[in-house]
């Protein structure tokens, strides 16, 4: 007759599914300590609730899709392109926190993210980068008044 084989679960798509719960119940519980309380209309903790049902519907794709058929070959990692994509992100948190601003570190985001998907102008991916970094600034600062991280150089344009 029919035979049900039961295939070993992809852990790393439950590993994934544990953090996106773990960052739903953190995100919860944040969101049930937020003293503000609106007199109408919604509060300031409906964003965080939101994010946190985001966050669980995540886990529960992950757990999914941890138990279904592989329909594609697993690739080996690319810990050179993790490393790049690593360095990307430190040089943006690394740029706000130390005060250079966000036009820097968005600069070297879109720099090394283009390098760690194999993109060999860095110099070009540069300039690119601090152009994309300088008008997402501007639209920010001044279109829609809000305030991002300003280093040297934005405070000497603006």
């Amino acid at each position: 007759m029919f035979e049900k084989i039961m295939k070993a679960p992809n852990r790393p798509a439950l590993v994934i599914a544990l953090a996106l719960f773990a960052m739903a119940a953190v995100t919860y519980w944040d969101a049930s300590r937020m003293a503000a309380r609106a007199t109408y209309g919604m509060n300031a903790s409906a964003a965080s609730y939101f994010v946190c049902l985001f966050f669980v519907v995540l886990g529960l794709g992950h757990v999914v899709s941890a138990f279904q058929a592989a329909s594609i070959e697993v690739e080996d990692i690319d810990m050179k392109a993790i490393g790049w994509v690593a360095l990307a992100l430190a040089g943006l948190i690394g740029s706000i926190w130390l005060g250079a601003g966000f036009v820097l570190g968005s600069t070297l985001l879109f720099a090394f993210t283009a390098r760690a998907f194999g993109r060999r102008a860095l110099l070009v991916d540069l300039v690119i980068g601090a152009l994309m970094g300088l008008v997402i600034f501007l639209l920010f600062n001044k279109l829609l008044s809000l305030a991002l991280p300003q280093g040297p150089l934005e405070r000497a344009l603006f």
